[in-house]
């Protein structure tokens, strides 16, 4: 259920603001109409929010460093841009900054509602399988071959030779790492692994751990690291001992 979410509305517009406000009010959310940056840091300080609809392109602070700001200090505020130009850029830097979804100005509401309860879903998924607390782990160990989780380096002790594993196979990996023997659907790999963007889709999960699996498995067509559960997802076995 969305009833009671509370979501704040970030545009200079007032018009868009408004219009945006009292659709989402009409489908039962809770609705904060701010006008800028200092409206929502303002608002921050009394309450937070479950989702920010932001808008890119306002006077003074404008969106990208508001999403900055938000993924620093609320990391699990979920937020969608709302955004008036036809730029990729604008759209890909806000999704490397850590924003969930976006939509062209001006939004289809009912499209509009439907992201919002899709990225609320999805917030509230990776919220109810994220991992319990665990001692702070720097290495993860592969047969011969230790990944360092700080410099994303994979070394192989036998050869010394090291390799230094790409964004997106870290994050999967470390998706894995993080939920040891718990089996995870493809759906689920690209909310923790952070893997969602325009192009995103549930099969690019399986290219890039058929890349990760020829990294850390003696042989990748008989993996036991990251095992394939069939119909259910994929598995990570840690070594034993």
């Amino acid at each position: 259920m969305m009833e009671g979410t509370r979501i704040a509305v970030v545009d200079d517009d007032l018009h868009t603001r408004e219009t945006v406000a009292d659709y989402l009010e009409l489908h039962a959310f809770e609705v904060l109409r701010l006008d800028g940056a200092v409206a929502l840091r303002a608002s921050l300080t009394r309450a937070t929010p479950d989702l920010v609809v932001l808008d890119l392109h306002m006077p003074g602070e404008d969106g990208l460093s508001l999403i900055r700001f938000l993924k620093e200090h609320h990391p699990h505020v979920p937020v969608i841009m709302l955004t008036s130009t036809a730029s990729a850029i604008d759209r890909v830097v806000g999704l490397e900054l850590g924003a969930d979804d976006y939509l062209a100005k001006p939004a289809e509401l009912r499209e509009l509602v439907a992201r919002i309860r899709s990225v609320l879903r999805r917030a509230r998924l990776s919220a109810s399988i994220a991992p319990a607390p665990v001692p702070v782990v720097r290495t993860v160990r592969f047969g011969r071959r230790l990944l360092d989780l700080e410099t994303r380096r994979l070394k192989d002790e036998e050869t010394g030779e090291e390799g230094l594993l790409q964004t997106s196979e870290f994050a999967l990996l470390k998706a894995f790492v993080d939920h040891p023997g718990r089996i995870l659907s493809r759906e689920q790999l690209l909310d923790l692994a952070n893997a969602r963007d325009p192009e995103a889709y549930d099969r690019a999960i399986d290219v890039r751990i058929a890349r990760i699996r020829k990294k850390i498995e003696v042989n990748p067509s008989e993996p036991t690291f990251i095992r394939t559960v069939r119909g259910a997802g994929y598995v990570y076995e840690p070594e034993r001992g």
